[in-house]
């Protein structure tokens, strides 16, 4: 019974971990953990549909797409086009996760895999600097 114990006490220590992450992150470091997770779940879904865990897949996948939701939920529509442009692209990207777990279509995951890639590294590019935290706040600060 050590071991149920142990994985319990592991779980706790990384979810501790994983709050006080957040609970002193910039902006700009929310978000950078937010698409880092819906690329997690994205690789995960995909490992998951090509050993046939269609349960898992899915969970992953609902995963991502509610991670993306969480992107969009932050975008200040008002502010900039900016912000209106990922908002449509986060848009197609939930859709097309849902077309993926539907049809299990690891091409789609692949191209929602891309896609997030290319904006994170863009976002990362951009760096925690006082022109970050201007755009965090005008275009995607978590709510």
């Amino acid at each position: 019974m050590a071991i149920p114990n142990s994985l319990n006490a592991l779980r706790q220590y990384q979810q501790i971990g994983a709050q006080s992450g957040t609970a002193f992150a910039s902006p700009h470091r929310l978000i950078q953990m937010l698409m880092e997770g819906a690329l997690e779940s994205l690789s995960r879904a995909k490992g998951h549909l090509q050993r046939g865990e269609t349960t898992a897949k899915g969970d992953q996948l609902s995963r991502a797409i509610s991670i993306i939701g969480g992107l969009r939920e932050g975008l200040n529509l008002d502010v900039s086009d900016l912000a209106v442009n990922l908002d449509m692209l986060y848009d197609y990207m939930q859709r097309r996760l849902i077309e993926a777990n539907v049809h299990s279509d690891e091409t789609i995951i692949d191209e929602i895999t891309d896609r997030l890639h290319t904006i994170k590294e863009a976002w990362d590019a951009i760096g925690d600097t006082p022109e970050a935290r201007t755009m965090s706040a005008a275009s995607n600060t978590p709510a």
